[in-house]
């Protein structure tokens, strides 16, 4: 098969959820299947890390993308010409983003719709954009890949598409993190908090993430009980968040809150030293973070909305990301019952065992096969 694949997301040093799930999909379908070709579209110069076997011919396609317009340009313009050009059998698309009539059979990943859930989270023109192609991505799409069973739900509640078009693929953690021994784990707490124990937070900064939520429970928390605790969140700045540097400059406990942007090869060990993972986002449509706490071995407390409860199971404590006392009180068991903590990180161990990348790309890759041996029978 000839197999083009939008990689325009795959960038050296930032890469989060939907990037990681094209990595870790694309990276083990192209190793396992050489006899294919592929052709990765990039909209700016690119690692060599990310061309993963010589059956790979990257392709520069400008201009950079990140403004609507460009994408536009980029995928109704330029995109397209390529695809005139290759003339592959499918044409792969791991962050959702597609050529409107693209000529060819075309598989989108859904990642989520968090635009129609938090509205006041996205900026006028890339509301105005998802609004208008979102549902003409997914109903142009030959197929359509969910990360989550809550995703494919969404999709059909909110676009009417039948739930035969879309298959779940789920993400999984990367193997990067692991337990820390509890030498290492005094070394980071010394130097990170004192050698104060602390709950994490690991992700993006912005609204949609519910830090501001989160800094307000760890006050209630504190101001409730004497003691030592401090919360560690970790993650770039994205967008909109003024709210969120006022409520932790407001803090009365701000000597007790460490910000940090970390290197991705120091994470395991600041991640697995930590008391528990706070991942109480308003929305998701999957939360790798979640994964990426139990593989720590750390206990995990995340939300009891979209797609995580539906990730966690019965392995973490669910809190209503909206009520401030429902996270605090998370955080009371989770500081006062070691018994809770071992319970719960017992069981994120056998969670974990549900998530394969493995298993992921070899049912990504049989949705591309169907896809791909029914070209015949559909007019593009």
């Amino acid at each position: 098969m000839k197999i083009a694949v939008n990689t325009r997301l795959l960038l050296e040093h930032r890469m989060e959820g939907i990037a990681r799930f094209n990595f870790e999909i694309l990276k083990r379908i192209v190793i396992n299947h050489p006899e294919d070709q592929f052709f990765f579209f990039f909209d700016r110069p690119f690692s060599k890390s990310f061309i993963f076997a010589e059956n790979v011919t990257p392709i520069i396609v400008s201009p950079p993308t990140r403004h609507p317009l460009l994408l536009i340009i980029w995928m109704e313009i330029m995109i397209k010409r390529q695809l005139k050009k290759i003339k592959p059998d499918i044409f792969f698309s791991g962050d959702t983003y597609m050529p409107l009539k693209p000529g060819v059979p075309t598989i989108i990943v859904s990642h989520d719709l968090a635009f129609l859930h938090c509205t006041n989270n996205v900026d006028y023109f890339n509301k105005k954009y998802y609004h208008y192609f979102f549902p003409k991505f997914h109903n142009e799409a030959k197929k359509i890949i969910a990360v989550s069973q809550f995703t494919k739900n969404d999709i059909e509640d909110k676009y009417g598409i039948n739930k035969d078009k879309i298959d779940v693929v789920h993400n999984a953690a990367n193997g990067h993190f692991k337990p820390v021994s509890q030498i290492k784990r005094n070394k980071i707490r010394e130097h990170l908090t004192r050698g104060n124990p602390y709950f994490v937070y690991l992700g993006s900064i912005h609204p949609r993430k519910n830090i501001v939520n989160l800094i307000k429970a760890f006050d209630l928390f504190k101001s409730r009980t004497d003691n030592n605790y401090h919360l560690a969140i970790i993650g770039r700045p994205a967008w909109k968040t003024e709210e969120y540097y006022k409520t932790l400059n407001d803090s009365p406990f701000r000597d007790s809150i460490i910000t940090k942007q970390l290197q991705r090869e120091k994470l395991p060990e600041v991640i697995g030293s930590a008391d528990a993972m706070f991942y109480v986002s308003l929305f998701e449509g999957f939360g790798i973070p979640i994964l990426e706490g139990f593989e720590a071995g750390i206990p995990v407390v995340t939300s009891n909305t979209s797609s995580m409860p539906e990730v966690a199971g019965d392995a973490a404590i669910l809190v209503d990301p909206k009520s401030i006392e429902s996270i605090s009180q998370a955080m009371h068991k989770i500081s006062e019952s070691e018994e809770l903590r071992h319970t719960l990180i017992k069981k994120g161990f056998e969670r974990l065992k549900n998530f394969s990348w493995d298993n992921s790309a070899q049912k990504t890759y049989r949705i591309i096969e169907s896809v791909a041996n029914k070209k015949s029978d559909t007019n593009f």
